[in-house]
């Protein structure tokens, strides 16, 4: 399988190498020439695309055809509308280059408005979404065979919830947490690869919700992490994105069910 990935970051970077690790071609982009030579260097093929200024095919000799993209350019809350827009139109450009048989663009449960909802993708009457995340999944749902996964607060390796906190005070610790870990959404990304997936959006959360104060208790503890100074209140709606959707869906089993085993 010849695989593109647009915006080689975190997560996007251990999809390619599990994905060349399983004997795939795969081709991703990225902002940061550090980044470039080190994927080259670990058998990726890297080229520098910056979408927010170009729309151009790589100056190298690229492919026409792919089989699976998976789009992790963010939709940044600090970029303006406007900006947002000229992202993802020429994303949109770039892609009109290129044949493709299936698109997987990564947004994030942030989309949907802090409050005590659980929330399902399938029933969006009323929901007052993010604006910038909204308008980047409608361009790239606007192409042909494109899905989207809307991801939990992502974890794993050295992204462990309770450093965030050490030695500083905590204004959500009652709040719910609508979390995944990164070895899920890498094999929920494969299965989607490989899948035909019957809907246009998903939530990616694993799928229990303890609270986020009891997480940092957890990791802080396995992983040898300071305390916060103190737990204060704060906001403590009960928010709640379900993933059960994907999960029926696919007949998944998560690796890592409960955020407290983060």
């Amino acid at each position: 399988m010849r695989i593109l990935i647009l915006g080689c970051g975190w997560l996007a970077e251990s999809f390619a190498m599990d994905m060349k690790h399983q004997g795939h071609e795969v081709w991703a982009s990225t902002t940061q020439y550090e980044k470039y030579h080190r994927l080259k260097t670990d058998g990726i093929f890297s080229f520098i695309a910056d979408f927010d200024n170009s729309n151009t095919l790589p100056d190298m000799l690229f492919p026409s055809q792919f089989d699976f993209v998976l789009n992790s350019v963010p939709a940044s809350q600090k970029n303006s509308l406007s900006a947002l827009e000229v992202r993802f139109s020429n994303i949109s450009r770039f892609l009109d280059n290129i044949q493709w048989t299936k698109q997987l663009f990564l947004s994030s449960v942030g989309i949907y408005p802090d409050k005590d909802v659980v929330y399902h993708e399938l029933d969006s009457s009323g929901i007052e979404f993010s604006e910038k995340l909204f308008l980047a999944e409608q361009q790239m749902l606007a192409l042909p065979n494109t899905c989207v996964y809307r991801l939990g607060g992502l974890f794993g390796k050295n992204r462990v919830f309770a450093k965030y906190f050490a030695n500083r005070i905590c204004t959500t610790g009652e709040q719910l947490a609508n979390f995944v870990h990164l070895d899920d959404v890498v094999r929920l990304i494969s299965l989607a690869s490989v899948k035909d997936l019957r809907h246009a959006v998903y939530n990616v959360v694993a799928p229990m919700h303890p609270k986020k104060k009891d997480v940092i208790l957890a990791s802080a503890q396995k992983y040898g992490f300071d305390l916060p100074l103190r737990f204060e209140p704060g906001d403590h709606f009960q928010k709640v994105v379900s993933g059960s959707l994907l999960q029926k869906e696919l007949d998944y089993q998560y690796i890592w069910p409960n955020p407290l085993e983060f």
